[in-house]
């Protein structure tokens, strides 16, 4: 028996009053069974590590503060990052073929100094961005070009406050003409072409003209569709959508990327002098089309940018986007260029001490101090009013080399009519929308997306390489994980017992920095060599034991041969669980709208944290065990999505694997609360993709019918003779994989 077991004195007969010898006597003969040790813990019983992650999740009302870079270079690095960041959670990494604009401008409106035309063109095949153009008359040669989001005003581009509305308006100082004033988005849009600009003026999704996917679906979704949920053919929001990393904020982002395609596409635009401004939500595209396209010269996002409410609607956010970052330095993207900002009586209003002195610093470290600007006018709530504008108008003829004489003074205009502006009438139709084309446009996306990768595998080493940065460093920012340092771990030991040749010792590894605490438990041989073996199980660290408290056969094998066997409870698992029930739905924000953005905009997966953890034990043990150090990871009975994620995405510290995936495949998770949910999971090749871009070493893999791709990489490293596909059954996989271990 386990020296694991209290240690149970043999009855003595000949030294004991007969009533208590009888009773050893009955008792050597009808033996009970054997007694279980209780479980050595970590922690007390009833007590729950000290992990932040067991907090409330964070969600869009937090706060987002930006720590801007010490050098020139650290901004660099984190700029790269950041933008691969912000382009794969909006699902434009890759960015969906462009196929021909189809551009259709028609119906000019004549006004006195300017003119409006009804403009269409294609997205993607079949989804139309919709707009108005706005021209200067009498202006000859090429032209600045003004790109203006809307934002979530009523109508959006056709929007009318009503003669009430704007009547307080000019009252308090906000508009300054009654007619005018009653769109201060038609306003903006004629004061720049009258300056000299070539203004496209487009509908966000669900708004105005653009309705093949509807208003309800892109800003009011509440709750799943069932119908929307689907392995093949599925609809936004759906775990299927989000898996591929398609949301309407990424659908929104690609027509802003078009709208510019567009608008520099026209002949009397100067594609070097665009300028982008919208408010509210439109100031939300402006900064994200600024961080992700080069070609925006100035940009002035109205009423947005804070570290602060991060933007409320479910056009604005989308899974894995604000992770450890937020608007301010999404916004620093853009620098050097420049950026002026409105802050107002709304969530903005911190923005002078909290945000843009931060930006500030970030401007002056890249040598163009004058090339920032807050103007705050906290006496109007939220808005792009006349005074908004007015330093907008400033900002652009400066930085567009408008050359107009300051100040500029905004004229009153007439209005266009709903009549007026829409595109669709006539002989040219609207284009049919609903629920079949929302599941058709996701089928072309998801379709074009795996062509373009399907294109990048490796076929030898540098091809390998280019596979790796580029299919790689999406993972990593799916993942948005990171091996922890060493010297921010801290293990404790908390128990010890002595077994048969070994000794169980289980403490709490404490990453100091992140403040996470993990509950292990490792089994060391008394002869054990410089040699640990991660093993990895639904369970936990449990999963190293029988129910008696012994360690398991195929454990037994490795304590054997002198290797350390080390088990862990990730989150959730294990030490973690007040009830000692697994988890079935993981944590959400308060938000009670049904979009995974809302909660996993702001925080990793429960399955990257698990993963994250596996990278937390691998880096202690590797730096407490020193280079000569042998460290091998086994992932199986459940366990072996954690370990090839890990594997993925540290290098140089695993020695040998044995993961058994079971045919898991991220695209057929069929909830968003999912414990093993993973946004973009299925997008980059799934399973298989994950498996290959880790770096080629020793692996014994099993569970996978379609591993050509990680074949592929193999062959392409030259190390093809490192990798083992098992094909043993499912019940004979755990042996096997301690046998292949045990060869080397």
């Amino acid at each position: 028996m386990s020296c694991l077991l209290p240690h149970v004195q043999t009855c003595r007969i000949r030294r004991l009053p007969l009533v208590l010898s009888l009773v050893c006597l009955a008792m050597s003969l009808n033996p009970a069974p054997p007694l279980r040790a209780e479980p050595l813990r970590a922690l007390p019983a009833g007590q729950l590590p000290a992990d932040e992650r067991l907090r409330p999740p964070k969600d869009l009302d937090g706060y987002f503060p930006f720590s801007p870079p010490t050098s020139r270079t650290q901004w660099e690095a984190r700029a790269a990052e950041l933008r691969r960041q912000v382009l794969v959670s909006l699902g434009l990494w890759p960015l969906p073929s462009k196929a021909p604009l189809n551009a259709v401008v028609h119906g000019r409106v004549d006004r006195d100094d300017y003119t409006v035309e009804r403009a269409f063109f294609e997205s993607m095949p079949g989804f139309y961005v919709t707009g108005s153009l706005y021209r200067p008359k009498e202006k000859v040669g090429k032209l600045p070009g003004v790109l203006c989001p809307h934002g979530h005003w009523e109508d959006g581009r056709f929007h009318d406050a009503g003669t009430d509305k704007v009547k307080k308006e000019i009252a308090s100082g906000a508009e300054q003409f009654e007619e005018g004033g009653r769109s201060p988005l038609q306003a903006r849009c004629v004061q720049l072409a009258r300056m000299g600009c070539v203004v496209f003026h487009y509908d966000m999704i669900g708004y105005a003209d653009s309705t093949q996917i509807s208003f309800e679906v892109a800003h009011r979704f509440a709750e799943q569709r069932p119908e929307m949920n689907a392995d093949q053919d599925w609809g936004l929001f759906s775990p299927q959508a989000e898996s591929h990393l398609q949301s309407v904020m990424g659908l929104q982002t690609f027509n802003s990327i078009r709208a510019l395609d567009f608008l520099t596409s026209l002949p009397d635009v100067d594609a070097n002098r665009i300028g982008v401004t919208g408010a509210s939500g439109g100031g939300t595209q402006t900064f994200i089309l600024a961080a992700v396209d080069p070609r925006p010269a100035v940009i002035f996002p109205a009423v947005m940018v804070s570290t602060a409410m991060q933007g409320g609607c479910t056009c604005e956010n989308a899974c894995g986007l604000r992770i450890d970052t937020g608007n301010v330095e999404i916004t620093g993207l853009f620098a050097p260029k420049p950026v002026a900002m409105s802050a107002a009586n709304d969530w903005t209003k911190e923005m002078e001490t909290k945000g843009y002195p931060q930006l500030q610093e970030l401007y002056r470290l890249l040598d163009a101090p004058d090339h920032v600007l807050l103007m705050a006018a906290l006496q109007f709530d939220h808005n792009y009013n006349h005074v908004s504008r007015s330093a907008m108008y400033h900002w652009f003829n400066r930085h567009l080399g408008l050359g107009l004489a300051e100040p500029i003074a905004e004229r009153d205009y007439h209005r266009l009519s709903r009549e007026e502006m829409t595109v669709w009438g006539g002989t040219h139709p609207q284009p049919a929308g609903g629920p079949d084309f929302e599941r058709q446009l996701l089928r072309w996306w998801t379709q074009d997306s795996s062509q373009q990768l399907a294109s990048q595998l490796p076929k030898d080493a540098a091809t390998l390489e280019a596979y790796r940065e580029a299919v790689g460093g999406a993972w990593h920012a799916v993942l948005q994980i990171d091996p922890p340092a060493s010297e921010d771990l801290i293990f404790s030991e908390s128990a010890r017992r002595h077994g048969d040749g070994f000794d169980a010792i289980a403490g709490l590894l404490r990453n100091a920095r992140a403040h996470h605490e993990l509950p292990v438990l490792v089994l060391q041989p008394t002869s054990s060599k410089p040699w640990t073996v991660v093993w990895l199980h639904p369970q936990g660290k449990a999963g190293l034991l029988e129910a008696d408290g012994s360690p398991k056969s195929e454990v037994r094998r490795l304590l054997a041969a002198g290797a350390s066997v080390l088990g862990v409870d990730l989150l959730h698992q294990g030490e973690f669980l007040a009830d000692g029930k697994p988890l079935e739905k993981t944590p959400r924000v308060a938000n009670k709208r049904e979009a995974a953005a809302y909660t996993y905009g702001y925080n990793r997966t429960v399955f990257a944290q698990r993963a994250q953890d596996v990278l937390t034990v691998l880096a202690h043990v590797a730096h407490r065990g020193g280079e000569s150090q042998r460290v091998d990871l086994v992932g199986l009975e459940g366990a072996g999505l954690w370990a090839a994620t890990a594997r993925s995405q540290t290098h140089d510290v695993i020695r040998r694997a044995a993961i058994d995936t079971q045919g898991f495949r991220f695209g057929t998770v069929p909830d968003i609360r999912h414990p093993d949910f993973l946004p973009g999971g299925a997008k980059y090749g799934d399973t298989p993709g994950l498996v290959s871009v880790a770096k080629p070493a020793p692996l014994w893999l099993a569970g996978e019918t379609e591993p050509a791709v990680v074949v592929a990489a193999y062959r392409a490293a030259g190390a093809l003779d490192q990798l083992h596909l098992s094909e043993e059954a499912a019940d004979q996989r755990v042996a096997a994989a301690v046998s292949w271990l045990l060869a080397e």
